[in-house]
């Protein structure tokens, strides 16, 4: 028989102005570094506003399955992690298309829509390593199951 998981879960919620602060600084240091990469650090803002698509994007991804999501799965362990996956992979095609979207607007490049799925697949190894993370630091987290 599965594992039954907790329906003793508890909706998250944090302060905006704490969600906010965390996710540009995260967007900045990784603009930062992509523009240094490039060797242009005028690069380094709309570096950021890409993203943040998927600090912040990201993050509101997670909240949503955890206060939306997750109850309406069936609460075996194996359910709970697909559904995350699928959720994290689904919310990051979408997160790929607002920022091909705004890479668009800054440079007038045309967008690679059917590439899609590499956001998907970048958004689940964002939350895989911020899992981590998580785990490291004894928080709730995907890898027990407890957040």
């Amino acid at each position: 028989m599965p594992a039954e998981l907790t329906d003793q879960w508890v909706r998250f919620h944090e302060p905006f102005w704490r969600t906010l602060l965390r996710n540009v600084l995260i967007a900045v240091v990784v603009g930062a570094i992509l523009a240094v990469c490039r060797g242009n650090l005028s690069l380094v803002g709309p570096f950021t506003l890409l993203a943040m698509w998927f600090t912040l994007g990201g993050h509101y991804v997670e909240v949503v399955f955890l206060n939306r999501v997750r109850y309406r799965l069936p609460k075996t362990r194996a359910s709970q992690v697909l559904g995350r996956l699928s959720f994290w992979f689904l919310g990051g095609c979408v997160l790929y298309l607002g920022m091909s979207a705004t890479m668009r607007l800054l440079t007038g490049t045309s967008a690679r829509y059917r590439d899609l799925w590499i956001g998907g697949i970048l958004l689940m190894g964002i939350e895989a390593v911020v899992h981590i993370v998580g785990l490291l630091r004894r928080k709730q987290n995907f890898y027990l199951g407890t957040g």
